[in-house]
């Protein structure tokens, strides 16, 4: 009785996310807006896990943890449009940045704030088209892709901005942070995994690989 039981608790857990991301799929433009609001609120939120360091003013966050989901919970365009909200209010004045700051467009992170943008747009439409992307591993390459992109804008306007050369930039704008943003991806495999349906929910370029899956 007790092995059922597991049993349809796991199905209605698999239906369950099948018909959130079937759901979430289908909804109307203001929908989807208000999704990517509540998505940026919740980069916002993690962004006040914030750890300062001495020789860089670039610190260790919780955000980028929101960014590299917000793809795979709202959809690449809407994941993006959701860190553009989170960007674009935070520049307004809303204290949501790291550790309950704002940010001007000359800020020595205002580049990794670019990247927060540009990864949920990749990650979110590569999850979205190829079933065969949700898988851990893949989401894993994805996650990391992300990050890669996050150094890769961060690094570069970190460089103009305290006019810096290429191994000082390193120092302070990417070698601190690999460890900790490999555990953020890792994290962020793990929980996209556990939420992504297995299955077609929207047309996906692979489905015919996978149409004997029903969630």
């Amino acid at each position: 009785m007790k092995i059922m039981q597991k049993i349809v608790v796991i199905d209605r857990y698999l239906k369950a996310r099948f018909l959130f991301f079937k759901w979430r799929y289908s909804l109307a433009l203001i929908s989807k807006l208000t999704l990517s609001l509540a998505m940026a609120g919740v980069t916002g939120l993690l962004a006040q896990i914030c750890i300062p360091l001495p020789w860089t003013p670039v610190p260790i966050t919780g955000q980028v943890l929101g960014v590299l989901l917000s793809g795979v919970v709202c959809g690449g365009t809407f994941g993006a449009v959701s860190q553009l909200f989170y960007v674009s209010l935070g520049l307004a004045g809303v204290p949501w940045f790291a550790g309950g700051t704002t940010a001007s467009l000359v800020s020595p992170t205002f580049g990794y704030l670019i990247g927060f943008i540009i990864t949920p747009l990749i990650i979110g439409r590569r999850t979205d088209r190829y079933i065969g992307a949700r898988s851990f591993f893949s989401q894993l390459k994805l996650m990391m892709l992300g990050v890669g992109i996050i150094y890769l804008s961060g690094a570069f306007v970190l460089s103009l901005v305290i006019k810096s050369g290429l191994w000082e930039t390193l120092l302070k704008g990417v070698i601190p942070f690999i460890l900790v943003d490999l555990v953020k991806a890792l994290l962020a495999a793990g929980l996209s995994f556990s939420i992504l349906p297995q299955a077609s929910y929207n047309g996906e370029i692979d489905k015919a690989r996978y149409r004997e899956r029903r969630y």
